[in-house]
């Protein structure tokens, strides 16, 4: 992709979505990590750093004191309005009231956590008469690696055409903070959780495999190419088809 074309178009997107839409800037959920951090960028070139807020909402305890560092140093970097919202008492609240609440696995409280982002971050935009920025890459989408109505529920997804490795790459074109593109990519939607770990295998390698599963490569190709493992293959394209509910509208009868 050419990236000098992909940023003007990416620009051009926000700036003509929101004048459609007839509202007042965008809401960007900025958590401390790259694809939040690109997202706001261009979304101040859009529209303006006036017309951005940007809302950090971490878990005490569980968000890393240095996403929230650098989720502050991108706001200040970028001169926008910015709040912090503890989500904790509104995690306790929810588990209160749920019952079995107390025997939920890690993977359903993390998506809880995800959807109570995506509702502040919506509450703050209807309240403003805004849009949600989304911070989506097409690496996670490709994988289904989102919360469905967490952080895919947006109301644009501008690096949506980006794979990880291009935004990475853009980032530098901007000069956003170094801390934030060599950071190891997270969720943080539990402790010591890694986007790498948990897929098994790295952003570098995966944006490889999807570009060659794009051009319909046979996968002995992709495996002889890349050098990666059956199973890693076998992963990627796994977690494709499994996911594909989330890329598309809700079923119906007919």
């Amino acid at each position: 992709m050419n990236l000098e074309i992909a940023q003007n178009r990416i620009i051009d997107f926000i700036r003509n979505e929101t004048l459609k839409a007839g509202v007042n800037g965008a809401v960007v959920g900025i958590s401390g990590g790259i694809d939040s951090a690109l997202a706001a960028t261009f979304a101040v070139k859009a529209l303006g750093n006036d017309k951005v807020l940007g809302i950090h909402m971490p878990e005490p305890g569980l968000t890393p004191a240095e996403d929230s560092e650098d989720a502050k140093a991108l706001a200040s970097w970028l001169d926008i309005e910015f709040r912090t919202i503890d989500i904790s008492g509104i995690i306790s609240a929810f588990t209160a009231a749920a019952a079995g609440s107390e025997s939920a696995d890690r993977l359903s409280m993390g998506n809880l956590k995800a959807r109570i982002r995506m509702s502040l971050l919506y509450f703050h935009a209807n309240r403003m008469n805004r849009l949600v920025i989304g911070t989506g890459n097409k690496t996670e989408i490709l994988l289904g690696y989102f919360t469905k109505y967490g952080d895919g529920g947006v109301d644009l997804e501008p690096i949506g055409g980006l794979y990880k490795t291009e935004v990475w790459e853009l980032s530098r074109r901007f000069g956003v903070p170094d801390s934030l593109i060599t950071k190891k990519p997270s969720a943080g939607l539990w402790a010591g959780q890694t986007d790498e770990a948990e897929l098994g295998i790295s952003y570098v390698k995966v944006d490889q495999v999807l570009k060659m599963l794009e051009q319909n490569e046979d996968p002995e190709i992709i495996l002889s190419t890349l050098e990666i493992s059956p199973e890693q293959l076998n992963s990627v394209m796994s977690r494709i088809e499994r996911s594909e509910h989330k890329r598309k509208t809700p079923p119906q009868p007919f």
